[in-house]
């Protein structure tokens, strides 16, 4: 009798333990964001295991402590918020958490120092490149690894699957590989040294536009010819 008493209480805390720690990681996720659950970074992808292990625990290990579990997993959660945020605002902070996508292979050629430093070899780049249905690496003319660990390919020019709109395409290889050169108000001056340009240049393209400072631009990317596809900052009302 006493061990059927047991079991009906362990059974009905495990209920309401799993059923708590199902809503709060249910509210947790939404307050965290898409990011968050689709897990783009490294820094992410570990936060949203760490998450989930916490929640396990909590309604699985009746030896856990409820309330601290349930702490833990919230500060947990507040603590990604909170990086998120400082991430936004700062870049250094982004590159921080996040790190900074890597070219790998530039005009075609493979840049040996920037495997390095992705910590890719060959064999891992050329399974990337597979991946795309890309089988020979003198097929690609720019390619990225990005943050998420995917690679980004531009195709040389005549390769790249058709469209319509390629009929009358042109063959020519485009001026520059398309680049972010102002993020949120800001120049990127390593990405603006990258490509030889000068903010003087910039100045001048953003005139072009009726755009008298760099401040009110939101974001900036220059394209393959040369020019700049531009999103202007949301001018606040007081």
């Amino acid at each position: 009798m006493e061990h059927t008493d047991f079991f009906k209480v362990d059974f009905w805390e495990m209920i309401i333990r799993t059923t708590v720690a199902f809503l709060v990681l249910l509210i947790l996720a939404r307050f965290m964001g898409k990011k968050q659950i689709s897990q783009l970074t490294f820094f992410h992808y570990v936060t949203g295991i760490t998450i989930g292990s916490i929640a396990a625990n909590i309604a699985g290990e009746s030896e856990t402590p409820f309330m601290d579990g349930l702490v833990a997993m919230i500060w947990w959660a507040v603590l990604t918020i909170v990086m998120n945020y400082i991430a936004m605002k700062s870049k250094k902070a982004r590159i921080l958490l996040d790190d900074k996508p890597i070219i790998v292979i530039r005009n075609g050629e493979i840049e040996e120092e920037a495997l390095g430093k992705a910590r890719l070899d060959l064999n891992d780049l050329n399974m990337l490149l597979r991946e795309q249905s890309i089988f020979s690496i003198k097929d690609v003319y720019f390619a990225i690894f990005e943050v998420n660990g995917t690679l980004s390919v531009m195709k040389r020019t005549g390769l790249e699957n058709a469209t319509k709109a390629d009929v009358k395409a042109s063959t020519k290889q485009p001026k520059y590989i398309p680049t972010e050169i102002i993020s949120d108000g800001e120049l990127i001056l390593e990405n603006l040294s990258e490509l030889s340009l000068t903010e003087q240049w910039v100045d001048e393209q953003l005139k072009k536009q009726g755009i008298n400072r760099v401040d009110q631009v939101f974001y900036a990317e220059i394209q393959g010819n040369g020019e700049l596809h531009i999103t202007k900052k949301v001018e606040k009302n007081n």
